[in-house]
């Protein structure tokens, strides 16, 4: 029997398919459109260095010129916690934004206010505004209700297609949603999808692979996998904190001392639940981290003092790689060694080959440094993996974790 397809099509017969409400079902001609999208990119003296999140969201941003709306863009940058910085204003998001979108973007040094008011009122059908730096605004954080009104007081609907920011419930992801009449853009659209492809039935072995340098970040969400997930492969700084809770000395790696208990139950819990957490069996180690540094390889359990893993090990590639050979689903988030520096990128770049190399399984990529990672290593355009735009969010959603303005926008 052939299991049913739905409209985004793909297979719908192991579970609820998260419908979101498109854009396409709105009137926008002439309106103000208030898009919340994730232009949080990197920059080095005043330039964006990596526009990836910038060219996402260019589909939903030229359907909505196209169709005659008054479009008003607002995003984060970077960590401001609720105070203006200005290295972390948007001028510099905005120039490299108009050079990809072909048309001018105008902004301000505000994001709600009188004076904003009175700019977005003057707006012509097909203009673009980009709002000053969300996070500036204590209220945005905290998804104060006063500061939503302000941001909603902008426009006359609301678009979200900053998938990134979903597992998080401030203002501008989720207080305006309530405000206005609200919709999904097409990117928040096509990573629900495709992620659905990975909660819906997956093919099984489903294999996690955890990286990246703190586990506290990870361990929540690798806790919200288990019952679902065949085995973890734990690498990058995330797996010394597992080493340690082993009692293994790891001379000076990244420790999450607090962590450590709670890891030592995850591995019991992961037992219980039918799930391995599989562990370096080696690393290639420094004692710093910079480039042209002394470098040498050590077991696991036996990396010396004044010395840290910045990578994985041979023995551990060839172990990680026949894991990933032998899986039909892969999920992976965080790099697997210190990848911005050669040749401690070898272990990612070998996991990501590997991937590549295997077109019987279906891969999600998670966002940020993960994502980063694969594209230095010139891996792209590759039919058997999705390289998601979120990494918190990613994983929250596979997890099965509600995220509010995702729940808000389902049809």
């Amino acid at each position: 029997m052939v299991a049913p397809v739905n409209f985004y099509g793909y297979n719908a017969a192991g579970g609820d398919v998260v419908m979101l409400r498109s854009l396409k079902n709105l009137e926008i001609q002439n309106k103000r459109v208030l898009v919340r999208v994730d232009f949080n990119v990197p920059l080095k003296d005043g330039k964006v260095t990596n526009d990836t999140r910038l060219r996402e969201s260019l589909p939903t941003i030229q359907y909505l010129i196209e169709h005659g709306a008054k479009v008003i863009l607002v995003s984060h940058l970077g960590r401001p916690d609720g105070k203006i910085v200005d290295a972390l204003r948007m001028n510099p998001v905005a120039e490299r934004f108009a050079l990809l979108l072909g048309k001018p973007v105008r902004t301000a040094d505000e994001c709600v206010g009188s004076g904003i008011n009175t700019l977005v009122s003057s707006m012509k059908s097909g203009e673009v505004f980009l709002l000053e730096n969300v996070r500036f605004y204590p209220g945005e954080e905290k998804n104060d209700d006063n500061f939503s009104r302000e941001l909603a007081q902008l426009a006359d609907i609301y678009i979200n297609d900053a998938f990134g920011t979903v597992h998080r419930a401030h203002a501008s992801t989720y207080g305006v949603a309530k405000l206005l009449p609200s919709a999904a853009g097409f990117l928040l659209e096509r990573e629900v999808t495709m992620l659905n492809k990975a909660t819906l039935n997956p093919a099984r072995p489903l294999l996690v692979i955890i990286g990246g340098a703190k586990i506290a970040d990870k361990i929540g969400v690798m806790k919200d996998f288990l019952g679902k997930v065949d085995q973890f492969l734990v690498g990058g700084g995330s797996a010394f904190t597992f080493l340690r809770a082993k009692g293994w000395m790891v001379g000076d790696s990244i420790i999450d001392e607090k962590l450590v208990e709670g890891v030592k139950q995850f591995v019991k819990d992961a037992y219980v639940k039918g799930a391995d957490v599989i562990l370096p069996q080696d690393f290639k180690i420094a004692q710093e981290l910079k480039p042209g540094v002394e470098r040498s390889f050590a077991p696991a359990d036996k990396i010396p003092s004044g010395w840290m893993g910045l990578d994985l090990g041979p023995e551990t590639i060839r172990d990680f790689r026949r894991r990933i050979k032998a899986a039909k689903t892969v999920i992976w988030s965080g790099p697997l060694g210190a990848f911005e520096i050669p040749p401690f990128d070898e272990g990612t770049r070998a996991i990501a080959q590997t991937i590549v190399e295997s077109p019987n399984l279906f891969a999600i990529i998670g966002g940020g440094d993960t994502a980063a990672a694969i594209e230095q290593a010139g891996i792209k355009d590759f039919k058997n993996i999705y390289v998601s735009t979120g990494g918190g969010a990613t994983l929250e959603f596979l997890g099965g974790r509600t995220l509010l303005p995702i729940e808000i926008l389902k049809a």
